[in-house]
C-alpha cells in the first residue's frame, strides 16, 4: 500500500516531468536541439544567434537543460556567458533524429498540444462534448505522424507482416492496399518502400494530413504507387478491389468505427486480407497492475482520443484503451465472422486480422 511521503514524491517527479516536457517543447519548435545536434559546444548568445532567439532566455534554457541531464555543460564554473554547452549523441538521436524509434521530441509535441486545450478540455468533461482533431492543431498532426514514421518505415515491411507468411507473401507478388485512416502518409509509404510491387490508396479525413502525405510521397519519388484521398472512409465505393485493407491505430479515434469497419470489408477481395492495429492495452482492466504502457494509453484517451471521439454526435466513444473485445464486437457488428491476433510482437501495439 502506498504511503503519504511515497504518493507525494510521485507526484512531485510528475510535476518535474512536466516541466521537462515543456523546456522540450521549446527546444524542439526553437530549433535549440537541431543547432546543437552537431555535438560541438555553443554558448548561450552563440546558440541564441543561431536559432533566431532572446539570448537571454536561450541561456536560461541551456541551464535547465543540464540541471535536468539533458545538455552537458564543459564549464559550470565559468561566467554564465563563457559557459559552454554540448548535445550528445544520445541526445541528438532522441531530439533530432526523424528516423529513429527513439526520437521522442514529436511525442512532447503531441502531447503539448493536448495541454494547450485544456480550458476546451474541461468544458467537455462538463459538458459531455468534444475536442477535435482539427482544434488540437498542427502539433498534434505533426507530432503523431513524425512519432510514428520511424517504426513504419523500420518496421513494417521488415519485421511486421514477414510474422504473417500469407500476408507477407502476397505483398511480395504484388497487391492492391488500402490504408484507412492514413493520416500524413507514412504507412502508406513505407508499404510502397518495403514491398515494391505494390499499389496503395491511403483514404482519410483530415485536410492537411492528406495534403502533407501527399508531399511526402512525392519527396519519396512514390507519387505513381501511392495516392491520397480526402474522404470518409466508410463511403468508399470499391466493392472487392484491394488484396489487403489496412486501419493503423485509428479505428478506437472514430466516432463511429462500424461503418468504417463495414468499409473495409467491403473494399477487400473475397481471398484478401483485413488488418487493423490499435493500442497493446491489457485484455481486461487491471487498476494499479497495469503497468506504464496502460498508463500511457489512459493519458491518451483522456486529453486527445476521447475528446475527438466524442466532438462528432452520435458517436461510440471508444477511446485509446480498446481492448480486444471491444474491436471483436464491432468486427461482428460489421460483418466480420471472427478476429485472430497477429503473431507480431510490439511492446505498443496489437495486430488484429479480422476474417470475412
Amino acid at each position: 500500500m502506498t504511503t503519504t511521503a511515497e504518493l507525494a514524491d510521485r507526484v512531485f517527479g510528475g510535476i518535474l516531468g512536466t516541466y521537462d516536457t515543456w523546456a522540450i517543447y521549446v527546444g524542439d519548435k526553437l530549433g535549440f536541439y537541431r543547432n546543437m545536434k552537431s555535438g560541438e559546444p555553443v554558448t548561450a548568445d552563440g546558440l541564441a544567434k543561431e536559432a533566431g532567439a532572446d539570448s537571454r532566455y536561450a541561456r536560461e534554457w541551456l541551464e535547465q537543460q543540464a540541471v535536468a541531464g539533458f545538455v552537458l555543460c564543459d564549464n559550470p564554473l565559468a561566467r554564465p556567458s563563457d559557459r559552454m554547452y554540448r548535445l550528445d549523441a544520445a541526445g541528438a538521436e532522441v531530439f533530432t533524429d526523424d528516423l529513429s524509434v527513439n526520437y521522442l521530441a514529436p511525442f512532447v509535441r503531441l502531447v503539448t498540444s493536448a495541454g494547450v486545450q485544456l480550458p476546451s478540455l474541461l468544458e467537455a468533461y462538463r459538458t459531455g462534448g468534444g475536442v477535435s482533431w482539427a482544434q488540437f492543431g498542427d502539433d498534434m498532426r505533426t507530432g503523431q505522424a513524425e512519432m510514428n514514421r520511424p517504426w513504419f518505415l523500420s518496421a513494417l515491411a521488415s519485421d511486421w507482416f514477414p510474422a504473417v507468411p500469407d500476408i507477407h507473401g502476397r505483398l511480395e507478388a504484388g497487391a492492391m492496399i488500402a490504408d484507412i485512416g492514413c493520416g500524413e502518409g507514412w504507412s502508406s509509404i513505407a508499404f510502397a518502400q518495403g514491398y515494391t510491387n505494390v499499389t496503395v490508396d491511403g483514404y482519410d479525413l483530415d485536410g492537411p494530413s492528406i495534403a502533407a502525405a501527399q508531399a511526402h510521397a512525392s519527396s519519396a519519388g512514390l507519387s505513381d504507387r501511392v495516392r491520397f484521398h480526402q474522404i470518409d472512409a466508410a463511403t468508399v465505393d470499391q466493392a472487392a478491389t484491394y488484396d489487403l485493407v489496412t486501419a493503423f491505430e485509428c479505428i478506437h479515434d472514430l466516432a463511429q468505427p462500424v461503418p468504417v469497419l463495414a468499409a473495409m470489408r467491403r473494399l477487400v477481395k473475397p481471398d484478401g486480407h483485413v488488418v487493423v492495429m490499435d493500442e497493446r492495452v491489457g485484455e481486461n482492466f487491471a487498476a494499479a497492475q497495469a503497468g506504464d504502457v496502460e498508463r500511457l494509453m489512459y493519458g491518451f484517451s483522456l486529453f486527445t482520443c476521447l475528446p475527438d471521439g466524442l466532438s462528432h454526435q452520435p458517436s461510440a466513444g471508444t477511446g485509446t484503451v480498446m481492448r480486444p473485445a471491444t474491436l471483436k464486437k464491432y468486427a461482428k457488428e460489421a460483418g466480420f465472422s471472427s478476429v485472430e491476433i497477429l503473431p507480431i510482437e510490439n511492446d505498443l501495439w496489437r495486430f488484429y486480422r479480422l476474417v470475412l
